[in-house]
């Protein structure tokens, strides 16, 4: 059984700690004896460097995944918003915070510390809603514009009203 989480508020990497972050990621590659395998989308921690021989994983297990968005909210920064932890990583100890921990320390931060994505109120689904049940019946929004039936002369076309 896994762990997983979803980030609320999400995580926000600031652009100077994300280029930490990745150079070392990248420098921590597994396929070159490191622990960590980041791609575009999941930063994954394993407890072991992969096979070098063959590049593969070897006997190395997954300890968790942190799933993360680039350039998001801003240009540069990385947006962490979920984070799973598998078995293997439950039964090592590993837990979420110390997962992201591992990770946001080459930025200086820890999940704590990180800040985090503003969280608005969802948009109304009708924001002229409001207005239209607050006005009497039979009077315009502009009430500078007569309706059209008042504006109509009584009797005009030979048509009554």
């Amino acid at each position: 059984m896994e762990q997983n989480q979803i980030i609320r508020p999400a995580a926000v990497l600031p652009e100077e700690a994300a280029i930490r972050i990745l150079d070392a990621l990248r420098a921590e590659d597994v396929s070159c004896g490191g622990t960590w395998n980041a791609t575009s989308a999941l930063w994954q921690r394993y407890d072991q460097p992969w096979d070098a021989l063959t590049g593969l994983r070897g006997d190395a297990q997954l300890l968790g995944t942190i799933c993360v968005a680039y350039d998001t909210p801003t240009r540069f920064s990385i947006t962490v918003y979920r984070v799973t932890i598998t078995a293997a990583g439950m039964a090592a100890g590993w837990s979420v915070a110390r997962l992201c921990d591992d990770a946001f320390s080459y930025g200086g931060l820890t999940l704590e510390s990180c800040p985090r994505a503003e969280l608005r109120a969802p948009a109304r689904s009708d924001p002229f809603r409001q207005l239209r049940t607050e006005l009497p019946p039979q009077q315009s929004a502009r009430n500078d514009v007569p309706s059209i039936a008042s504006a109509r002369p009584s009797g005009s076309f030979g048509l009554s009203p």
